[in-house]
């Protein structure tokens, strides 16, 4: 199939859904990928945060072959020696006691949802209900995560959404406190808001929210699919900030690039679902669970995760730079690890165009900001390309 018959195809039955970049990707080797024409590009937008080995990584191909071999799926009705394996270093590395695997950042998200009304209704009956969100998150695109989501043009169309969900703009604590309430059963926020622009709180603000939830017996759920497993610089950036949730979500990286999830409690909450009230068919299968028991602990044996606040350092000292050279161009630079973006002063569309015609993958996300999250194991020279690919298409931006 040649270049234009596999998107023809792709267009005339998959669902038109996605704003794709016209390129048809063949096959990837560690922060690049090839097209099939055999042209090569710097991905630093690493399957939107989720090869975080890069690609082809020989740990995880071996891990998806041997386990293949074996057993790939038998459902959660039997154990299985990797799953236990895989929950294991889960639990180790988000420093909660107990774990629920899925298959993505929406189902995770969708559980840990339902782990705060479950838990609201044994506190406070079906008074205590309501969820807090903040503006310009992203939780997901089911309809639970959806209505939690942030945004009101990801859910046009969708009405009547679920009830109980209110949104306060993200880092504003007088907000947040005007909003809560005995009647609270949760908190949901991303620690740094990914898709919403690359916002950083201001400092103490997530420690606030923890006081707040503790006042009102509030869980607080912290959705780290997109900061956790290492792209902040910690295993999850709420380490970064030292304040604690009561949920834990993850996906992304946690897979390596294969589909995985999950969310994590301390023991005070591994009862609140009773057997039956939660579960999945597919989630923590034994495929999965290998993979994810391979990521993390090559994570783990190579260092790679305490090199990652270093990369992202060095990356947004570039990316100052940049902006000291277009201060009429760049608004303002922000992130933490390798989880970077700059705010434009007018679409960004024409940067991602013009790098992606000299080689380099980035997105934008919110119409006027660049992000980019590249694999953990990038190098600084790569980071340098990367920047000089966007130093050459803003100068015509």
């Amino acid at each position: 199939m040649l270049r234009q018959e596999a998107i023809d195809t792709a267009e005339k039955y998959y669902l038109p859904v996605f704003g794709r970049l016209p390129i048809v990707l063949d096959h990837g080797q560690g922060c690049k990928v090839y097209d099939m024409d055999g042209r090569d590009f710097i991905d630093f937008l690493d399957g939107i945060a989720v090869n975080c080995l890069g690609y082809n990584h020989p740990v995880i191909v071996k891990a998806v072959a041997e386990q293949a071999a074996k057993l790939m799926h038998c459902s959660n009705l039997f154990y299985t020696e990797i799953q236990a394996k895989a929950v294991r270093v889960i639990s180790e590395i988000t420093g909660m006691d107990r774990v629920f695997l899925t298959n993505s950042g929406a189902e995770s998200n969708e559980g840990a949802l339902k782990l705060a009304r479950k838990y609201g209704h044994q506190k406070g009956g079906e008074k205590k209900y309501r969820i807090i969100t903040a503006k310009m998150s992203f939780h997901g695109r089911t309809m639970a995560t959806l209505t939690a989501t942030g945004q009101p043009h990801y859910q046009e169309g969708y009405n009547p959404l679920p009830g109980g969900y209110e949104y306060v703009p993200f880092g504003d604590i007088e907000a947040l406190e005007a909003a809560m309430g005995d009647d609270v059963c949760g908190v949901m926020l991303e620690p740094i808001q990914g898709e919403g622009g690359v916002h950083v709180p201001p400092e103490g603000y997530l420690k606030r929210v923890r006081e707040l939830c503790d006042k009102h017996d509030a869980l607080l759920i912290f959705d780290e699919i997109q900061t956790g497993v290492g792209r902040c610089g910690a295993w999850f950036e709420y380490m970064n900030v030292n304040v604690k949730p009561d949920i834990l979500t993850f996906a992304k990286g946690i897979g390596g690039g294969f589909p995985m999830g999950g969310f994590a409690v301390p023991e005070k909450l591994a009862r609140v679902f009773a057997p039956g009230d939660h579960g999945g068919t597919f989630g923590g299968n034994a495929l999965a669970c290998a993979v994810a028991y391979a990521v993390v602990t090559t994570l783990k044996a190579e260092g790679i995760v305490p090199k990652v606040k270093e990369k992202g350092e060095y990356f947004l000292s570039k990316l100052r730079e940049l902006q000291a050279k277009y201060p009429e161009k760049i608004v303002e630079v922000r992130g933490r690890g390798l989880l970077v973006g700059f705010e434009t002063s007018k679409p960004g569309a024409p940067i991602v165009a013009s790098c992606l015609e000299q080689g380099v993958i980035v997105n934008c996300t919110v119409g006027n900001v660049i992000r980019m999250v590249p694999p953990l194991i990038v190098s600084k020279e790569e980071i340098d390309k990367v920047v000089a690919a966007l130093d050459k298409a803003l100068e015509n931006f």
